[in-house]
């Protein structure tokens, strides 16, 4: 019997956030999520979709005319089939990426692939997720975001970048929850202390607002 995983959608679309910004990337949202962070853009994906074969999701993936592809959620560890779409996805030389949001355990993840793990601010709600050994198997072309709601996410953040030397490991990325946060105010903070992190803007959202599919 064909393993199976759970989807929401499947869609084409530019990068809107990491290093792989404004390049046309395939998107693979899984669906679930163990999270209910309050920022949370991606409710529709908690439950609901179609339960799909890996080779039926590898092949949809590879109708596209790019190579990069993005697993995301939801939280896509959260089903258990994942780590094998992910090698899947790789073994067919794509260039794949996976946004997570470090509350799963991440050693199993399929070297090829580029992690883009969060960590969980205050002003998520979710801090107390945070699984921190995770740092421990992030190598140099993985990133960690933060997202930002207030002055006390941003000392947060700054503190944990110090605590764990994660800038010593791989790319951090700043991002502003937008609902909260003035962008330009944290470029400021961010440029006041030199931190050693990348500033982002969602330009998925720039473009198209709060679309879903974009």
């Amino acid at each position: 019997m064909a393993e199976t995983i759970r989807i929401t959608e499947i869609f084409y679309s530019l990068q809107g956030e990491s290093k792989t910004v404004g390049l046309p990337t395939v998107f693979i949202r899984l669906t679930g999520c163990p999270l209910r962070c309050q920022y949370c853009d991606t409710e529709y994906a908690f439950q609901g979709g179609d339960n799909l074969s890996i080779e039926a999701i590898v092949d949809q993936a590879k109708s596209f005319s790019t190579s990069y592809i993005t697993v995301t959620g939801g939280e896509p560890l959260g089903q258990k089939n994942c780590l094998q779409l992910l090698k899947k996805l790789a073994d067919n030389n794509l260039n794949v990426s996976l946004e997570t949001s470090g509350a799963l355990d991440i050693e199993e993840v399929d070297e090829r692939v580029i992690k883009i793990m969060d960590l969980k601010t205050p002003g998520s709600g979710e801090m107390h997720r945070n699984r921190y050994q995770n740092i421990d198997f992030l190598n140099s072309s993985d990133q960690v975001k933060f997202v930002i709601s207030h002055r006390e996410d941003y000392l947060w953040s700054k503190s944990i970048l110090e605590k764990y030397k994660i800038n010593q490991r791989c790319e951090i990325l700043f991002s502003p929850n937008t609902v909260n946060q003035n962008p330009a105010q944290l470029a400021n903070w961010i440029l006041e202390d030199q931190l050693p992190v990348r500033f982002q803007l969602q330009l998925h959202k720039i473009l198209w607002g709060n679309v879903a599919g974009k």
